[in-house]
């Protein structure tokens, strides 16, 4: 196999750890992790999105939102949760919660982990690209701190709907891509076959976004990955979320906004 080959191989190898089904969810998280995590429901508008959970709960004595991204352990549960890919009502119910936090002060958590919204008929008609678009302002113009850790799969727009903040951490096997490399190899080559070089390609992993800058941490996983020992990943990610909450606690709030403008503004950029 050529050198290329070895690292498309390593790659994908990455993309199928990050999909594992044994992986730890958001609620395996935020059972380890917070205390007295109080779930609230609905978007207000149309209904409830199981993919999307979130509401207060207690991390280092003090009451932070969580929000996040749930995909689903059994049949049942990933059919409830669809997958983990959110309509837009469940991007409306994070607004919801990013505007509660806001009015109370509490700084929020989000936890990604999505192969990307949901495409279906029924979603268009009710406005995802809007939903999506919204919470980017929202999240966007929050006058809290907020510190997202992408726990698996980090796709598309679908994770940028909850993912938008002043401190982005990965855990060390998890992935974050504008498309998932299926879909990226469908829409170049049409060839789904050339997934694994459209997988090297993005630069898709945590080490890679490190590198780019587009990551703050990665956050280390147990050897052999997140499934093979819940509670030491819980322990590892608790930590780094303790840190950098920490951080942001002492930076006054238009420092922050504007910090975090200047952030997504410099993306891309060419020194």
């Amino acid at each position: 196999m050529s050198s290329n080959g070895s690292t498309a191989a390593a790659t994908w190898s990455q993309v199928e750890l990050a999909r594992h089904p044994d992986r730890p969810y958001a609620l395996d998280y935020v059972h380890a992790i917070f205390g007295s995590f109080f779930e609230l429901h609905g978007d207000r508008l149309y209904g409830d999105d199981h993919a999307i959970i979130g509401g207060p709960a207690a991390f280092e004595g003090r009451t932070v939102m969580v929000i996040a991204q749930q995909k689903g352990r059994t049949t049942a549960e990933r059919a409830m949760r669809n997958f983990g890919m959110a309509n837009p009502e469940g991007y409306r119910k994070g607004m919801r919660l990013i505007k509660q936090a806001e009015k109370f002060q509490f700084p929020v958590i989000a936890l990604v982990d999505t192969s990307g919204a949901f495409p279906g008929a029924g979603a268009e008609e009710r406005g995802i690209a809007w939903a999506i678009a919204e919470n980017l302002v929202a999240f966007a113009q929050a006058r809290i701190p907020i510190v997202t850790l992408v726990l698996g799969e980090g796709g598309s727009g679908g994770a940028l709907g909850i993912g938008v903040g002043d401190r982005l951490l990965m855990m060390e096997h998890s992935i974050y891509s504008v498309a998932m490399p299926e879909a990226c190899a469908s829409i170049l080559w049409r060839d789904i076959g050339r997934k694994m070089e459209a997988a090297e390609a993005l630069k898709l992993t945590a080490p890679d976004l490190q590198k780019l800058g587009l990551v703050d941490e990665v956050v280390p996983e147990p050897p052999g990955g997140a499934q093979t020992d819940y509670g030491q990943a819980a322990d590892a990610a608790a930590a780094a979320l303790r840190r950098h909450l920490g951080e942001l606690d002492g930076i006054e709030v238009e420092r922050l906004l504007e910090e975090r403008y200047r952030r997504y503004r410099s993306i891309g950029a060419i020194a």
